[in-house]
């Protein structure tokens, strides 16, 4: 087993992946929605049955890591009809052609599935969404079990918490990460949700714990993440001592509506399948992150 193709490859988490996946020596098949060339690379739009079922017969894959997406809270409600599209018609397209080909799928949902009402993030508890992009994401399971449960689909679900990278794309609908480090670099100020607690894994990092997880039989759902969490504000108190800058650019305010305060992964399963445990601490990724955007700003 060593051909893997990739929805959402050019994605600021695909590409790492992509590399990686390499590295390690897998055979990939690059898909995604950009107009790209390549002999490595397909256009498709996971919308359209017929551009994944040419990917699928051409290279008949091994794995599918299905990371193709709408995705963000702000996207997701302002999008609701591409969002359900792709998310859900999209990943049911992904799960149909696994079923044909006999291919393992790895689909890549997100922490957002949980919702607001947990503590302490574990794959044994019954998610509440309380975004589109959770709530599609989440759906997007139940068409994964469903198929494992009743078509005997093999596949692996991914709960992917707060990754980022130092070379991801910047924006406005980007991780608070990058936006804290682009807008104070810029001495532009920030704001910080009151009491707001995450955890944050260097890309790097996840691609490994990734493709650890390929070698894994069975069906799991695992959160994918790193064991430390950080108070938003620390970080951003963190990323001002980094730059070398006052705290005076950090403002609070209160949490808006369907966002979730704290996101604290239980990562039990994820270090009892993998045996991962060394991980890029925060304070060396905004190191990075620093380090790479001074250089372009």
């Amino acid at each position: 087993m060593n051909k893997v193709l990739v929805t959402g490859s050019e994605g600021n988490i695909g590409r790492v992946l992509v590399s990686h996946l390499r590295k390690c020596g897998w055979d990939v098949l690059r898909c995604d929605i950009q107009n790209r060339y390549a002999d490595d690379y397909r256009i498709v739009d996971v919308k359209s049955p017929a551009d994944l079922a040419a990917a699928f017969s051409e290279f008949k894959p091994d794995v599918a890591m299905h990371m193709a997406a709408i995705v963000s809270r702000i996207t997701g409600e302002r999008s609701p009809h591409l969002t359900v599209d792709t998310n859900i018609s999209g990943t049911n397209n992904l799960i149909c052609l696994c079923r044909r080909y006999g291919c393992r799928l790895i689909y890549f949902s997100s922490s957002e599935v949980y919702g607001p009402r947990l503590v302490k993030m574990s794959e044994n508890v019954t998610p509440c969404p309380n975004n589109l992009y959770g709530l599609t994401k989440y759906l997007g399971e139940f068409l994964v079990r469903y198929n494992v449960d009743n078509y005997g689909l093999n596949a692996l679900i991914l709960r992917p918490f707060m990754f980022y990278d130092e070379y991801e794309t910047r924006g406005v609908y980007r991780s608070a990460m990058v936006r804290f480090a682009e807008a104070l670099l810029k001495g532009e100020k920030i704001v910080v949700h009151k009491g707001a607690k995450r955890s944050w894994m260097h890309s790097s990092d996840a691609v490994k714990v990734i493709e650890r997880l390929l070698l894994i039989d069975g069906f799991h759902v695992v959160n994918v993440g790193n064991p430390d969490v950080i108070n938003m504000l620390d970080l951003a108190r963190l990323i001002c001592d980094k730059i070398g800058i006052s705290y005076d650019l950090i403002a609070e305010s209160d949490l808006p509506p369907r966002m979730t305060l704290c996101k604290v992964p239980d990562l039990t399963v994820q270090h009892r399948l993998t045996g991962i445990d060394d991980f890029i601490s925060v304070d060396e990724g905004v190191t990075r992150l620093i380090t790479r955007l001074r250089g372009e700003l």
